[in-house]
């Protein structure tokens, strides 16, 4: 099957299951199952376009496998917080701002459906891959297992701190946190690279740059790290502009001394 037949296939199959999840929405009044959906529905496309592909199998073995298993963590771990805690702080902002307008909520979750299929380019680029390199595969999965690793430690660490009440109000920097203030969005990022190596010798290799090249616009610029430092900064105001004054924003590096 061709690429956009494909990748039609999954956006079908991910305004289906947003429609459920802005349902769900609806009645429960937390936007954060937005994020879950999207995530599981990355990892199924995954295995959706590995199996409709018309590449050599190994690759396609390693793409279903790897994201699936991405799709997997990121999707329970993110359910985990949206079933425990309130709704998160940047749906909250919208939610002042929109109130109950569900015509307006049904169009985001509709277009994070839309970003389902555009974030899967990378994965048809993989799919399409006839050629079979063990060095370009094992450099992929590596990648994937260090960003997979870097991402889990991230959250787990934050997850801990959060969880202490004597942090209330407070900013983490503790373990990776203390030479980014978003670990986790850098080894997201990092993780996009894995289906760089492994689309190698793909007609359509050039595609799987739109892995890395669109995590970094969204998480730099546009619904990543502004909305969450907006919501840091509202809640935990000049301990968070201290935070940023001294901790790199995206890429780890080693903290300036804070004055």
């Amino acid at each position: 099957m061709s690429a956009l037949a494909s990748l039609a296939i999954v956006w079908s199959l991910a305004a289906i299951a947003q429609t459920a999840a802005w349902w769900w929405q609806r009645s429960h009044r937390n936007a954060g199952i937005v994020d879950v959906t999207w995530a599981a529905g990355l990892g199924a496309a995954s295995v959706v376009i590995a199996a409709l592909g018309p590449g050599a199998i190994a690759p396609r073995i390693a793409l279903a496998v790897l994201g699936a298993a991405w799709g997997a963590r990121l999707a329970l771990h993110l359910w985990s917080r949206v079933r425990h805690e309130g709704e998160d702080g940047r749906y909250a902002y919208l939610r002042g701002r929109w109130g109950d307008d569900q015509r307006r909520w049904f169009a985001f979750f509709q277009f994070q459906a839309f970003l389902v299929a555009l974030f899967a380019l990378p994965f048809a680029a993989v799919a399409a891959n006839a050629r079979t390199v063990p060095g370009w595969i094992a450099a992929g999965v590596g990648t994937w297992l260090v960003a997979t690793l870097g991402e889990w430690i991230a959250d787990a660490q934050l997850a801990r701190f959060r969880a202490d009440p004597a942090n209330r109000g407070r900013t983490c920097r503790v373990g990776l946190w203390r030479y980014s203030r978003h670990p986790n969005y850098f080894f997201e990022w990092l993780q996009w690279f894995a289906y760089v190596f492994l689309a190698v010798g793909s007609p359509l290799a050039w595609m799987a740059w739109s892995g890395p090249l669109l995590m970094y616009v969204f998480l730099r610029w546009l619904s990543g790290i502004p909305f969450t430092e907006a919501q840091a900064l509202r809640t935990r105001g000049e301990d968070y502009r201290a935070y940023q004054r001294s901790t790199p924003m995206l890429f780890p590096w080693f903290p300036r001394r804070e004055r």
